[in-house]
């Protein structure tokens, strides 16, 4: 009955995570937010103390239906409009970071918060038009019509407005190039923080003594495991665990992702161990840190590329990467975990600086290495850099760059 809680447990918490980053996650629970305030307004308009507002204060009265109707069918087709344009704006500006920056980036604008609460907001309006169209009748009181309903409906449409100007300031900002770098800075520079603490870095771990192998369930992307779920494993068992892949690794079905120090008989401890195991067909910064400084390697050698050739641009994304290097040379992640008795339980891989500065740099080096801009612009990076931290790896590839310019 644990294993099968653990599992559901699980699940629910991967389908509760698939449904709170979706892009119509935030649009959806506006709109329903939207409804059910629709909803209570619409009552309050036709009780006894609404209806007695309406006497008493005679510019709150609708005495026309047709008038009612007039008004929310205009403002219901006027705000499906502005979705409309407003959200094709949003694809050619995706459109355009697709093929000018990298595919990868189109994260940062679709899961865009501010974009998904504007679309709430928008049909949201139109649910309330829509909803509050059904209750008008033709009755020969005007009291009888939501009047309060309909003037807070036009005054929602004015905010409408007011949000579509903003909303057409930030698609232009959003598109900027230095805009899109600073916020896969920012996510990564937040995921280096999570992930290294460790002033000194830890000694080196090997393998020796884990015989046991659980291969990969399926094929995809690790991206780390579940600690408290893995923990809480290894302690029920008394299990020692060595992590064979570093995040953001593909691994196909069958692959060995973690070594065990004792063999496992039973078939639930095992799946519960790839149940822990994040495997996903998509990469996300927040859980790889690594995949952060991937991206920006790919906007810099897409920027490069002869169809786009900026290398303005590429020395943005080579400048946000030396700043997230003075991080990671400083600061080193955990690579023993230990549990609430202090035992060591799980051992995990981490690429070293010198390996994460080769698979980020040099790719750029090599598309920009005869563009007299990125030669002065790495040369100049560098050699900041070795005044703050003296490196081995970085000053002989200084003077690469020095000989080539």
């Amino acid at each position: 009955m644990q294993d099968i809680a653990g599992r559901l447990k699980f699940w629910i918490r991967y389908k509760y995570n698939r449904i709170v980053n979706s892009i119509a996650f935030y649009p959806a629970f506006i709109s329903l937010i939207f409804l059910i305030s629709s909803i209570l307004l619409i009552s309050f308009d036709f009780s006894d103390y609404g209806k007695q507002l309406k006497s008493q204060l005679p510019w709150l009265s609708l005495r026309d239906a047709s008038t009612a109707r007039n008004i929310i069918g205009v403002v219901a087709a006027g705000i499906l409009s502005l979705t409309v344009f407003s959200f094709s704006m949003v694809m050619i500006v995706l459109n355009q970071a697709a093929s000018q920056m990298s595919n990868r980036v189109l994260n940062k604008l679709i899961g865009n918060r501010f974009q998904q609460i504007v679309l709430g907001i928008y049909i949201g309006t139109i649910v309330f038009a829509l909803f509050l169209l059904t209750t008008i009748r033709d009755l020969d009181e005007g009291i009888y019509i939501p009047a309060i309903s309909t003037y807070l409906l036009i005054v929602v449409a004015i905010f409408d407005i007011f949000v579509f100007i903003y909303f057409l300031h930030y698609i232009t900002q959003s598109v900027k190039y230095e805009v899109i770098i600073h916020r896969i800075y920012t996510e990564t520079y937040n995921s280096l923080k999570h992930r290294c603490k460790l002033e000194h870095e830890p000694e080196k771990i090997s393998d020796k003594g884990f015989d046991f192998i659980v291969e990969s369930p399926s094929g995809g992307v690790y991206e780390g495991f579940d600690m408290k779920s893995l923990l809480k494993i290894c302690k029920a068992e008394d299990l020692k665990i060595f992590v064979l892949n570093i995040p953001g690794t593909y691994v196909l079905q069958g692959i060995p992702l973690i070594k065990v120090n004792k063999a496992i008989k039973k078939k639930e401890i095992i799946e519960d161990l790839q149940s822990a195991l994040l495997l996903n067909q998509d990469e996300t910064i927040s859980n790889n840190f690594f995949y952060g400084l991937r991206q920006l390697t790919e906007v810099a050698v897409k920027a490069l590329s002869p169809g786009i050739n900026d290398p303005g641009t590429a020395s943005i994304a080579l400048r946000s990467l030396f700043r997230l290097f003075t991080h990671r040379f400083c600061l080193h992640p955990e690579n023993v975990l230990t549990d609430d008795d202090n035992i060591a339980r799980i051992y995990i891989t981490e690429p070293d600086f010198t390996t994460i500065f080769d698979a980020t740099v040099l790719p750029i080096w090599d598309y920009g290495k005869n563009d007299r801009i990125i030669q002065n612009e790495m040369s100049l990076l560098l050699k900041q850099f070795l005044q703050l931290y003296r490196n081995d790896r970085m000053e002989n590839f200084l003077k690469v760059v020095i000989q080539q310019s």
